[in-house]
């Protein structure tokens, strides 16, 4: 009898964690997605990334990353030496973003120079810049920056929430 409740709670509160991450993740993705497609038309260039050069591919090759990037975030947040430490959505936000900015470093400063590297070019196939020269590379500097942040406010304020809620409605 008290080993079911040990598992039904153990699993409650994974199931709660996983699905806040995925959820966190997909609606961050959206939210970012957004902001490089608006922002610097960039879903060609990540569908490059994943060998379907297209809007669509781009959007699915990022949501799909998106989610999986959630994920990470819920194994990680789920450690109790952070997830005790945070009683709110708010600190849940700053978490998220935090976690975004370094996902922008990693991404964007190692995995996509190396990956270009192991494309064998030191040009995208599709034009990374929206408009040529000094400004072009503004651009798309700034829409990145804006979009990892927006990742991680929406993945943060997302994971705080549905994970808070779920918990609390475990008996």
């Amino acid at each position: 009898m008290a080993t079911d409740t040990l598992r039904e709670g153990v699993y409650g509160s994974m199931s709660a964690t996983w699905g806040a991450g995925a959820a966190g993740g997909l609606v961050g993705g959206i939210g970012m997605g957004i902001v490089l497609h608006l922002g610097a038309n960039m879903m060609p260039l990540i569908g490059t990334l994943y060998g379907w050069p297209t809007v669509l591919g781009g959007w699915l090759g990022h949501l799909i990353n998106s989610v999986l990037l959630g994920l990470v975030f819920a194994a990680l947040v789920s450690r109790w030496r952070i997830h005790d430490r945070i009683s709110n959505v708010g600190e849940w936000a700053i978490t998220g973003v935090l976690y975004a900015v370094a996902i922008g470093l990693v991404t964007g400063g190692i995995m996509l120079p190396i990956t270009v590297n192991l494309m064998g070019t030191t040009d995208l196939p599709e034009p990374l810049l929206p408009v040529p020269g000094f400004v072009g590379g503004l651009l798309v500097a700034f829409s990145a920056g804006v979009a990892h942040l927006v990742y991680g406010l929406l993945l943060g304020t997302i994971y705080g929430r549905v994970h808070t809620r779920a918990v609390a409605r475990r008996p």
